[in-house]
């Protein structure tokens, strides 16, 4: 019997570092790969590359050494083509090799490369003394060469650290759902897709979901996760569709209980693997989202994410110390007293308040605006939890913004530059 698989449900108010918690199950899921010199490390970058990213590569190299213009017999003679040539064990027609790169990946009206088939993307060129260079226009298409290019170069010099630059192996998949997001993203779906001479054809494509599975399938002895953020702004139904009782552990693949479909698309047979965990956040706060549904809710655990004011620090203004685990405390008993559990704000709100001038801004610009949001602009429900110095009730006519003129309050700005304000919030609950 295998190990059954983990379906947990990150739930929360905002703030509350939902998302940071699948970021670090994330480092769980990755694997740093040894390289224990320097031929692994240049293998493990030139490997997986075709021979136009080789020649790119070349290009970028040389470019760097200030040599924008190079001949064929330079080209083959790089380190990173050479290497490029042992990883294929070849030994013969090397220069064919490169010509016939050079002139497929050149433009179609170049005035010196006249050979027919041409890629409709063209990265090099020659002048009229064979010189080859890299188009500039072609420049914007190879940033990611480049900054493979530049880890590697800064992992030699610095004796392969530090671990960043060491090649990783992510055993996970992370996406975040919205209104929008369906089954053709997150299973199979069909995709137009357009061949290099511009004909558009149709394919049924994997999404994220089912390619991790495909993965873990070939993978058995390893576990994989599917990261999901904001797992209730889409219709969970709809965007797993079939796969809906798939997922429970007891009904994975190799459990006594398995289940098997065809796929709505491809027609496939079809399992989730039993080493794909499932992690998921939802925001609790937000009852404008529909709520999952039931039969899918009992299929996963739910790990409430509570506000932690003890992470916070304390911020020195004029002499005077506002702290902020203190500050968060006293305004969510008032939030509690005053709305409901869910519309309490969590420690990210003030994570990395370290100035009086960052705490006003946080207060004006969504501290106060998401209490505003959790109370309908009550003015008088605001006033009572952060005070009549930050919240001044008005009336709608005189009121200043758009909001506040729906509302009948407005926020005293020069109030939330006097640190002695902050600390009325929570020495008043004292």
């Amino acid at each position: 019997m295998l190990e059954l698989a983990k379906n947990i449900i990150f739930t929360g108010v905002a703030g509350t570092g939902k998302t940071y918690q699948l970021q670090q199950i994330a480092k769980q899921y990755t694997e740093i790969l040894p390289v224990a010199n320097a031929d692994d490390l240049l293998k493990n970058l030139v490997e997986p590359l075709s021979w136009r990213e080789v020649i790119c590569l070349v290009f970028l190299d040389e470019r760097k050494k200030g040599k924008s213009l190079l001949k064929v017999a330079e080209i083959t003679n790089n380190l990173f083509f050479v290497t490029k040539l042992k990883i294929n064990q070849r030994e013969k027609a090397i220069a064919n090799t490169a010509w016939s790169t050079l002139q497929q990946f050149s433009p179609a009206d170049s005035k010196n490369v006249l050979v027919k088939n041409k890629s409709s993307q063209s990265y090099f060129d020659k002048d009229d003394s064979s010189n080859w260079f890299l188009l500039a226009d072609s420049l914007p298409l190879l940033a990611d060469l480049q900054n493979k290019l530049d880890d590697y170069q800064a992992a030699i010099h610095s004796q392969f650290q530090p671990n960043y630059l060491q090649p990783k192996l992510e055993r996970f998949s992370f996406v975040s759902f919205h209104q929008a997001y369906g089954y053709e993203e997150f299973v199979e779906g069909i995709r137009p897709h357009i061949a290099d001479n511009g004909q558009m054809s149709y394919r049924i494509e994997s999404g994220a979901f089912l390619r991790l599975c495909q993965q873990a399938k070939h993978d058995p002895s390893h576990r994989y996760a599917m990261l999901i953020d904001e797992i209730n702004r889409a219709n969970v139904a709809r965007v797993f569709g079939e796969l809906m009782s798939l997922i429970e552990p007891t009904k994975r693949a190799g459990q006594t209980d398995r289940l098997s479909v065809n796929l709505a698309y491809s027609r496939q047979p079809f399992s989730v693997p039993s080493n794909v965990d499932i992690y998921a956040t939802m925001n609790s706060q937000d009852h404008s989202l529909a709520p999952l549904d039931m039969a899918f809710r009992r299929r996963f655990e739910f790990i409430e994410c509570q506000p932690q004011p003890q992470l916070l620090g304390k911020v020195m203004a004029n002499g005077i110390e506002i702290d902020l685990a203190k500050l968060l405390t006293a305004l969510n008993e008032r939030i509690l007293q005053n709305l409901a559990k869910d519309s309490q704000l969590g420690h990210s709100f003030l994570w990395g308040i370290d100035s009086l001038q960052a705490l006003s801004a946080a207060f004006s610009q969504s501290i106060i605006p998401q209490v505003a949001q959790a109370c309908q602009h009550h003015g008088q429900i605001l006033q009572a939890i952060f005070g009549q110095r930050f919240i001044r009730l008005v009336d709608n006519k005189k009121a200043t913004g758009f909001m506040a003129q729906q509302a009948g309050f407005d926020i005293n700005t020069q109030a939330l530059d006097e640190p002695n304000n902050y600390l009325a919030i929570y020495q008043s609950a004292q």
